[in-house]
């Protein structure tokens, strides 16, 4: 009985102040912190730590007691989230505030970036955390990009401005307005369109240019090497004229996106892959009716070039880290590399993955 006592007391003592120290932290997160870089753009370089981006930004006065935040963000697994960038912070600002800022990412405006495969919501999102362009949200920026007056002679078929955002590095004046950066977006396009258009040649001369930027769009989210884009495009158009469904899991990603049903986890399940639209390009035949991302030159080119060969399938090989392919005439060959990869992937993943939902589609088809 004494020892059950001592147990409870002891208890006691240690939850008491517990709960005090919980309710303090809990209050300092929250608390708003006065300094003085408001109107100083702070560079998270890519690759910096939970801790270097913490350090740097309570060296700077943004926020105070860095380990507790460096605690929050270890319990919680924020560090993860973090993004480089360029941001500024408004003052007051609370610890949470600023964790919430880095989860979201942004840029400066004089100094943006679009990224080779990027969709138009991942542009719609830089543009709305950029300070300058003053966007209420994404939505905001997404309107603009439903107006295709800019590309309307190239692609009277657009339904928007999807593939015609050109990714690039962008250097804007601190009054640019958010309708003048996709405008200039799309005047980049143009310019590499017409440059790459002058070579023209190959399968791709029997398609409109909206048909040639949707192939382009595929071979942007298929090929992670240059030298495998004309690859890529060539097993789209020998596919196209077998009529043979293309199966490319970005078209059946982007039906998702449509319908807003896609979980942004990186898997597809089977719900997507039956979803009807004709985006699915394992149901519906032939192209989908329109760009599923923003291409860049090299896709382009392989889409207006593609190599001449008679691939009708591809799977990654497994040997490599760098999203290689092997390429395939047949099924039968390809059967035999959709083997192989999958008793890698067995191989490497021996003590790790639970089984899938049973919503979960199974690895993709040939690609």
């Amino acid at each position: 009985m004494k020892r059950l006592r001592l147990f409870f007391l002891t208890l006691a003592f240690l939850i008491v102040p517990l709960g005090g120290v919980t309710f303090w932290a809990n209050q300092e997160l929250h608390a708003s912190v006065s300094h003085t870089q408001e109107n100083q753009y702070i560079e998270i370089p890519r690759g910096s730590s939970p801790d270097e981006i913490i350090n740097r930004l309570n060296a700077l006065g943004v926020i105070r007691r860095g380990w507790l935040l460096r605690l929050y963000i270890r319990l919680t697994g924020a560090g993860t989230r973090l993004k480089a960038g360029e941001y500024r912070f408004p003052s007051p600002i609370s610890p949470l505030a600023v964790i919430h800022k880095l989860e979201e990412g942004q840029q400066r405006l004089s100094r943006l970036t679009v990224v080779e495969g990027w969709t138009r919501w991942d542009i719609a999102a830089l543009l709305a955390h950029i300070p300058e362009l003053k966007l209420q949200n994404a939505d905001e920026a997404l309107a603009l990009m439903n107006d295709t007056s800019l590309i309307h002679d190239l692609a009277p078929e657009a339904r928007n401005l999807e593939g015609y955002l050109f990714p690039d590095t962008y250097n804007f004046p601190p009054n640019t307005t958010a309708q003048e950066v996709v405008a200039t977006m799309v005047r980049r396009f143009r310019q590499v369109w017409s440059e790459k258009v002058a070579e023209r040649g190959g399968a791709g001369a029997n398609l409109n240019p909206h048909q040639i930027v949707t192939v382009a769009s595929l071979v942007e989210t298929e090929a992670k090497l240059g030298e495998e884009r004309p690859l890529v495009a060539s097993v789209i158009y020998n596919r196209m004229k077998l009529d043979m469904p293309l199966g490319i899991d970005s078209t059946i990603i982007y039906a998702s996106k449509l319908a807003d049903k896609w979980k942004n986890n990186g898997k597809v399940y089977l719900s997507d892959v039956e979803r009807d639209s004709p985006y699915n390009t394992r149901k519906v035949r032939g192209l989908p009716p329109g760009p599923v991302a923003s291409p860049g030159a090299r896709s382009l080119e392989a889409a207006l070039n593609p190599a001449q060969n008679d691939y009708l399938y591809y799977v990654r090989e497994p040997s490599r880290n760098d999203g290689a392919h092997n390429f395939y005439s047949s099924e039968s060959d390809f059967q035999r590399g959709v083997q192989a990869l999958r008793e890698w992937e067995r191989a490497r993943d021996t003590h790790a993955q639970s089984s899938p939902t049973p919503d979960e589609t199974p690895a993709p088809t040939p690609e």
